[in-house]
């Protein structure tokens, strides 16, 4: 049969379907409009001058009231955003609890030694090359920064919202400490070799007021790389310098909540699964969200390149069946 028959028939076929469906539609809306009015004729009038017998008025209990939300500790309601915030994390998860009240001071990739802070930053305690990685200078000035929380000049290729929190699982590159397999939640998990930490990259939340910013763990201090107590447990910090900080923030978390050079916070872990949408996913070799994306574009290159692949197959077997010579 010719293509131009085959297609006409399947029209037509389409044609008689959709007029028979039509055509059973108005048998049916005919044959039920019959029999209302019918129903209609027989009915007997209603008597004039008599109220209609009211329905019996059927009493229902009330529906039980909601239980009362559990009292929060005072001064700590009034930071809580609202519940439903997109950019708001559980708040009632016992493996990885907030810590409150948390002084926070910004450094940088790249910063030099100054006499409150000793250590330069041009490496990290996971990456020697951490500066080189990051590709440049994090210029914390905010007249040097631009609208998406990144340095003018360059497109950073690892995370611009980074923190450091003062503990560090390895002793060397072939050894981790020995309290790190026990104090680490996660340890067991993410463990590959000994020497290679567990814990870089690791997300956080960080809440001031009512925002909450997302950032990955790139760093160890401020000034100590030892505190588990206080990282993974109850305690509160032990350094005592820069009025005891306990957390290091870069200038693109800083300027996200809109904090100064040092101030107060409340922090956690978060699983992935909890970090929502933001500008924080949109950057970084070492980001997960970006390492996402990355895989499922090429997984949709392939699977595009084999369904092209596949119609073109089905096109030269298609002329080479109907004997209609080479192929165009």
């Amino acid at each position: 049969m010719p293509a131009e028959r085959f297609f006409s028939s399947l029209i037509v076929a389409a044609s008689f379907a959709t007029g028979g469906a039509a055509l059973g539609q108005q048998s049916v809306s005919a044959t039920g409009a019959v029999a209302a009015l019918k129903k209609r004729e027989a009915a007997p009038p209603a008597a004039k001058g008599k109220p209609a017998t009211a329905a019996p008025v059927v009493k229902r209990e009330a529906p039980p009231a909601p239980p009362k939300p559990e009292p929060q500790p005072r001064g700590i309601v009034s930071a809580l955003p609202n519940f439903s915030s997109p950019t708001m994390p559980q708040t009632a998860y016992a493996r990885y609890p907030w810590k409150l009240d948390i002084m926070a001071t910004v450094f940088w990739v790249g910063e030099q030694p100054t006499e409150n802070n000793p250590t330069p930053n041009d490496k990290s305690s996971w990456d020697t090359k951490w500066m080189d990685n990051f590709g440049g200078y994090d210029d914390p000035d905010p007249t040097k920064r631009t609208d998406n929380f990144t340095p003018i000049g360059f497109t950073p290729q690892q995370n611009p919202f980074y923190v450091a929190l003062p503990y560090n699982d390895c002793i060397d590159s072939s050894a981790h400490k020995p309290e790190a397999s026990k104090v680490i939640p996660w340890f067991k998990q993410r463990f590959t070799r000994s020497g290679r930490t567990v814990l870089k990259g690791t997300w956080l939340a960080i809440r001031s007021g009512s925002r909450v910013c997302y950032a990955q763990w790139e760093d160890c201090g401020p000034f100590v790389t030892d505190d588990h107590a206080y990282v993974f447990g109850s305690e509160r910090p032990k350094n005592t310098s820069n009025r005891g900080a306990g957390l290091d923030i870069s200038p693109a978390v800083r300027d996200y909540l809109g904090m100064s050079s040092s101030g107060r916070c409340d922090w956690r872990f978060v699983d992935v699964s909890e970090v929502p949408a933001g500008p924080w996913r949109t950057l970084g070799a070492n980001n997960h969200f970006v390492r996402t994306q990355k895989i499922e574009a090429a997984r949709e290159h392939t699977a595009i390149s084999s369904r092209l692949e596949e119609l073109r197959r089905m096109r030269d077997d298609y002329f080479k069946q109907n004997g209609t010579g080479a192929v165009r």
